[in-house]
């Protein structure tokens, strides 16, 4: 597999540092080498939270992503979405929670938007606004193909209490369906709109 530049935004309590970390930790799971790279505008809670990923099957000498170099972006917070929106490359793809974040037509023309309600998906369906970020590791997964689903799935549940198991695997699967609506639905010429609740229809 050749270089992938993974970047996860939101703000703080979201879990996007937590994905990030699942991502790179499967990466080395599977025989590769995976870095996850964090940057806090505020320590608090709400404050503008970036993680990249990168996964690499050689040694990894550089770990950070330049502007334009990021090939997947996912975002739940507008502010984030704003900051960090330019390290995307052209042609990049961004999935965004669209009852949070907003597209500008310049950003549709330059990226493929994918718009999936991440959060309510999470909230409704699974019943616990916590697994939003399974939900978005799912996706984010799905989209790029990047890592086997059974080995990110176990490094996954590793890394929560064996009492929520549950909920997160249900979180993980709903991810992964909704992200196949996007192949199913949708093309890469315009943006792409999943509604809640589709996955299942």
């Amino acid at each position: 597999m050749a270089r992938q530049l993974l970047r996860f935004t939101g703000v703080g309590g979201q879990g996007v540092l937590l994905a990030g970390e699942i991502f790179a930790v499967a990466k080395i799971k599977s025989g590769g080498f995976g870095l996850k790279t964090a940057t806090y505008t505020s320590q608090v809670r709400g404050g503008p939270t970036v993680v990249d990923i990168t996964l690499d099957d050689e040694e990894i000498f550089y770990p950070y992503a330049n502007d334009g170099e990021v090939d997947f972006m996912l975002s739940v917070a507008q502010v984030s979405y704003d900051a960090f929106k330019k390290g995307v490359k052209e042609g990049g793809t961004i999935v965004i929670e669209p009852n949070l974040v907003h597209s500008t037509p310049e950003d549709r023309e330059k990226w493929h938007i994918v718009e999936i309600p991440i959060i309510t998906i999470a909230k409704e369906e699974i019943g616990n606004v916590i697994t939003q970020s399974v939900v978005a590791l799912a996706i984010a997964n799905k989209l790029t193909n990047a890592l086997d689903k059974d080995i990110l799935e176990e490094v996954m549940l590793s890394k929560v209490p064996s009492k929520v198991h549950g909920i997160n695997k249900k979180a993980y699967d709903l991810g992964y369906e909704y992200a196949s609506k996007v192949f199913d639905s949708c093309n890469e010429e315009e943006t792409c709109h999943i509604d809640a609740s589709s996955a299942m229809s």
